[in-house]
């Protein structure tokens, strides 16, 4: 008995050590920065940043392979954050939200069929398409409410999801749910949007929808900043020329195009412009007008209201605060 004891007293003891040699000798250092940097996540795990959680996501961080800006849950607090634990700079944080694509509502697209089935929207194009005429229009039966966790969408009167943009978080999840992908993500900045993703010819469309683009292209002429171009029957804004003045959404003659500035106000040159004329360099609508060196005025019948001028005013007296804009009417 007293041999047996001392055998396995010693087995261990043999055992003990080499655990010590093989922790020492494959030990694999760790950056003291990744808890500091997990700890400043919301710890979600939404996988929104493209990563399957925020370990992951952390772990990016510290490589290099993620930028400290990815977090859309943490939004500007985290980034910061993340910025001075790794001292770099945050570069310009642009937010992303859930975007509705169609303004097909109950109201406005037309019913051709009472679904009675499941509840859902994957299962519901599944079985003649949910019952409205228009093949791409939103199918309206709550999916991608029930999907968010963050309570950020809720379904209006029309059944159209409503998205908060304070509480989305751009996790996707919605976008990946939505069987006719008419949500998408996009920067929270843009506000002139095309509520439609039908590319059937417009004769077709006025049949199916109220509201549907029907690629007329009024947008496209009426674009100042040539950031309008139909396709496919199809208008489409690009944001990185984009404005957001607002005149294509004014123009629509099926208000397919929605303006999310209204109501928008002129801008106004207050005293102690300098005469720089940046600013009507910058309009693209000929809205500012005045000699170098002198106080410049704005025509509120061309003004949009689009602001390009505002952040480009060295004295900085330009501001919103004038009349309605009517440019676009």
């Amino acid at each position: 008995m007293l041999a047996a004891v001392i055998s396995l007293t010693g087995l261990g003891f043999i055992a003990a050590f080499g655990l010590g040699v093989a922790s020492r000798k494959f030990y694999v250092e760790v950056d003291p920065r990744l808890v500091e940097v997990e700890e400043s996540l919301p710890g979600l795990n939404c996988g929104a940043c493209g990563y399957p959680g925020c370990s992951g996501f952390a772990a990016g961080v510290l490589t290099g392979d993620a930028e400290v800006t990815g977090c859309g849950p943490g939004g500007e607090a985290v980034a910061v954050k993340l910025a001075e634990i790794l001292g770099v700079e945050v570069g310009g944080i642009d937010r992303k939200v859930a975007v509705l694509k169609c303004g097909g509502g109950s109201g406005k697209a037309v019913v051709e069929a009472l679904y009675d089935g499941i509840q859902d929207c994957r299962s519901a194009v599944l079985v003649g398409g949910g019952g409205k005429l228009c093949r791409y229009s939103c199918v309206g039966f709550a999916t991608c409410e029930k999907v968010c966790p963050f309570d950020a969408i809720t379904m209006s009167d029309d059944d159209l999801p409503i998205i908060d943009s304070e509480l989305c978080t751009a996790c996707n999840k919605c976008v990946v749910a939505c069987p006719r992908d008419v949500l998408i993500l996009e920067s929270q900045k843009h506000q002139v949007i095309v509520r439609c993703y039908s590319e059937d010819p417009g004769p077709r469309v006025k049949k199916v929808c109220s509201v549907g683009c029907t690629g007329c292209g009024i947008c496209e002429k009426v674009c100042a900043v040539e950031a309008v171009r139909v396709d496919m029957n199809l208008a489409f804004i690009y944001p990185g020329t984009c404005v957001d003045c607002g005149i294509c959404a004014a123009r629509c003659p099926t208000g397919a195009i929605t303006d999310g500035l209204l109501p928008r106000t002129t801008v106004v040159i207050s005293e102690g412009c300098n005469g720089c004329t940046i600013c009507a360099k910058v309009c693209p609508f000929d809205a500012i007008s005045g000699q170098a060196k002198h106080l410049h005025v704005v025509d509120p019948d061309l003004c949009t209201a689009c602001g390009l001028c505002v952040p480009r005013c060295p004295v900085n007296v330009i501001s919103h605060s004038g009349p309605e804009a009517t440019a676009g009417a």
